[in-house]
């Protein structure tokens, strides 16, 4: 077998047909297997594979253990040599899979490969690649920022921005579309199970230019990400918080205990500054009409102030 794609299935099922569909469209002569692990969530994903794609290897976890678990227990059921882990909220338009697989195959010291993902307005994620967290990176973090100094170190994505179409060695790659060779995975550990959501796809990129590899970037290899299809029912501070928590958990355990307590005491500043704003701010959000996303703006970083103190749960259990 050349090639395994790995899907992890949470609430996902009509963005998982349209997933699987755009494989079938899209893929050729590369003989590959689709192996579909749904994470307790029985949202009628296996009636639907079983009727529309029979040839989908699925899988039925009792226990959601999160995203790295389900897609290491995927993988031990795989077989192929190159492993492609692809979110179900994902299209192909073009035949990406074919583009990234020749890649992976020819770039020189090749660990990891993804791609340019694409919103649903097909506009840029500027997330499909990233530089690994550091203190001043996670402080400085903001859309503001982020808009006047795009092609600043600190975010890693500059090659997003390159005129001329080609591969460029990035630090770390969106999960959302990861394509690794199966031995250098196994060599690197597996996806970390330390994280339950989020950085997982950070602490893969690591292992592997740890592991002296290279992780790349290919823009003419495109996917549509419709971006958060399993969570969009969830508040949105639990994405927020379950970020900051994954981040955490990435620099305690790569940079060691005195980083991670720097960065959360570091986002605790940060909260404190943005809600200041807010309160300051708050009758321009009512010139606006805009109370709306004022509120969910301050809840938001309320709950990431709270778990900055240690109170995790709580933050989690914010309106």
């Amino acid at each position: 077998m050349d090639l395994s794609i790995i899907i992890v299935n949470w609430n996902s099922k009509d963005y998982l047909q349209k997933c699987l569909a755009s494989i079938l469209a899209w893929t050729s002569g590369i003989k590959y297997e689709i192996v579909v692990i749904d994470s307790a969530s029985f949202d009628g994903c296996e009636e639907m594979l079983r009727q529309q794609f029979p040839q989908v290897r699925f899988i039925q976890r009792e226990k959601n253990n999160g995203f790295a678990k389900a897609n290491n227990a995927a993988f031990r059921e795989s077989s192929g040599r190159y492993i492609l882990f692809l979110n179900p909220d994902t299209e192909l338009v073009s035949p990406t899979i074919n583009i990234m697989f020749d890649y992976l195959q020819k770039l020189p010291n090749v660990g990891a490969i993804g791609c340019r993902l694409l919103n649903a307005d097909k506009t840029v994620q500027t997330s499909c690649i990233q530089a690994f967290p550091t203190i001043l990176n996670q402080f400085l973090d903001s859309e503001l920022l982020r808009t006047l100094w795009p092609k600043s170190s600190l975010w890693g994505n500059a090659h997003l921005f390159d005129v001329q179409i080609k591969p460029g060695e990035v630090e770390a790659i969106s999960g959302a579309c990861i394509l690794v060779k199966r031995t250098i995975f196994e060599q690197v550990g597996y996806f970390s199970e330390d994280y339950f959501m989020y950085a997982e796809d950070l602490d893969l990129c690591y292992k592997i230019k740890q592991a002296g590899y290279k992780n790349y970037y290919i823009p003419n290899a495109t996917v549509v990400h419709f971006g958060g299809g399993s969570t969009q029912k969830k508040p949105s501070v639990f994405s927020a918080v379950m970020m900051r928590e994954s981040i955490w958990r990435f620099m305690r355990k790569k940079r060691g205990k005195i980083f991670g307590l720097t960065y959360r005491v570091s986002t605790l500043m940060s909260a404190v500054g943005r809600l200041a704003l807010l309160v300051v701010f708050f009758p321009l959000y009512l010139i606006r009409m805009d109370a709306k996303s004022w509120n969910e703006t301050f809840n938001k970083w309320r709950a990431i102030l709270t778990w900055s103190l240690g109170f995790r749960a709580s933050a989690l259990n914010c309106p």
